[in-house]
C-alpha cells in the first residue's frame, strides 16, 4: 500500500477551506493509503503566538480531525513535537539546502516585500523543517492545496540532492492536489484564498461557528451584477466560489452544481449553499463535542506517537549512519 502524509498548522480556528480542500479528503485516503496526518505545532512557534490561544488551537484542531471521520485505527495521526526526530533532520537538511532556495519561499519573500523586519531564523528556515517532516516517512504523495506545492517542491529538491550525494537515502514524493475545492475563497473577497489570519471574519466560515453565523456569512458573500449561476472565476469570482463549496459539500462535479442552478437566483442560490453548510457543521459540532468530552484525543495521539516514532527514528538512524556522524 503506498503511503500518504499531511499535517496542518494549527495557528488559528479551521475553517470550512480547509475541510473542503484537506479534512475531507484525508478521510477517503486513509481507505487507500497508508495516512499519516500530524498536527504542525512545532511550525506555530516561527512567530510570536499567545499559548493560551494556540492550546487551544490545538485540542480543536485534533478534536475536528476525529469528528470529521480520521479513523485511529486507520490514520496515524500524531503530534509534530511528539517526534522529536522531525527537528533533527530539520537541521540536517537545513545544511543541505541553499539561501536562495528559501530566499524564494512565498510566505517569506512576500513579508520581505512589505518591508517586514524582525522575522525570526526559525520563520525563515521553517520549509527546510516542513521538508523533514514530508521526508521523514518515505511518502508517495503528499496531498497539498496549490499554493503549498513550492514546499514540497523544496523537498523534492533536497531529498534529490542528498540522494545524488550520499547515494538512495529518501523517497521523493509527489504533490497531490485536489480537482474540486482545492482552494475556497474569501466570501467578502474571492480574489483571496479564504484564510483564519483575516483580520475580518466575514469572508471565513469557522467548522465551529453557529449555524445562525454561518448562514448570514453565506448569505452575505460576494456576487455580482450578471445574475446567472454560472462558473466563470474571471467575471463571476463570488458565484463561482459558492458553486466550488456546493459541489465540493455535495460530490458533484462543478459543471452538475451548474445545471441545478441554472434557473436560480442569486438568493435562493445562497439559501441552499447555507443548507449544506450548516448540516455540515451540525453533524461536525455534535461529534465535536462529544470527542471533547472523552479520552479519544489521547488515545489516538498515544497511538499516532508510537508509530510514527518507530518509523521516524530508524529514518534519522538511516540519515546518520549515511552522514559517517553516527557512533
Amino acid at each position: 500500500m503506498q503511503r500518504m502524509l499531511s499535517g496542518i498548522k494549527p495557528t488559528g480556528e479551521l475553517h470550512l477551506g480547509n475541510y473542503i480542500g484537506a479534512l475531507r479528503n484525508f478521510v477517503k485516503y486513509q481507505e487507500d493509503y497508508e495516512m499519516y496526518v500530524f498536527i504542525a505545532n512545532l511550525h506555530t512557534v516561527t512567530i510570536p503566538q499567545d499559548p493560551k490561544e494556540i492550546h487551544k488551537y490545538l485540542i480543536d484542531a485534533i478534536a475536528l480531525y476525529i469528528a470529521c471521520g480520521l479513523d485511529k485505527d486507520k490514520a496515524t495521526i500524531f503530534l509534530q513535537s511528539d517526534v522529536l526526530e522531525h527537528a533533527n533532520l530539520g537541521f540536517i537538511l537545513s545544511c543541505h539546502s541553499y539561501e536562495g532556495e528559501l530566499d524564494r519561499m512565498t510566505q517569506y519573500k512576500d513579508r520581505k516585500q512589505k518591508g517586514e523586519t524582525g522575522l525570526s531564523v526559525g520563520f525563515y528556515t521553517y520549509p527546510t523543517l516542513m521538508a523533514a517532516d514530508i521526508l521523514m516517512y518515505d511518502a508517495d504523495f503528499v496531498p497539498v492545496g496549490d499554493d503549498q506545492k513550492q514546499h514540497v517542491e523544496l523537498a523534492r529538491d533536497i531529498a534529490e540532492r542528498m540522494n545524488n550525494r550520499y547515494g538512495q537515502m529518501f523517497k521523493v514524493p509527489k504533490p497531490l492536489i485536489a480537482e474540486v475545492g482545492a482552494r475556497i475563497m474569501d466570501l467578502q473577497d474571492p480574489a483571496r484564498k479564504m484564510s483564519k489570519s483575516d483580520q475580518s471574519d466575514k469572508g471565513c466560515i469557522f467548522l465551529l461557528d453557529s449555524p445562525k453565523t454561518a448562514r448570514k456569512k453565506i448569505m452575505s458573500a460576494q456576487t455580482d451584477s450578471v445574475n446567472i449561476v454560472q462558473f466563470d472565476t474571471e467575471n463571476q469570482p463570488g458565484i463561482s466560489n459558492l458553486l466550488t463549496i456546493y459541489a465540493a459539500l455535495k460530490e458533484i462535479t462543478i459543471k452538475e452544481a451548474e445545471l441545478i442552478f441554472k434557473d436560480y437566483r442569486y438568493g435562493d442560490f445562497k439559501k441552499e449553499v447555507a443548507q449544506e453548510v450548516v448540516e455540515l457543521l451540525e453533524k461536525l459540532q455534535s461529534d465535536y463535542t462529544e470527542i471533547i468530552n472523552s479520552d479519544i484525543i489521547e488515545k489516538t495521539l498515544t497511538k499516532g506517537k508510537e508509530k510514527a516514532q518507530k518509523i521516524a527514528s530508524a529514518k534519522l538512524d538511516q540519515v546518520l549512519t549515511t552522514l559517517g556522524i553516527k557512533i
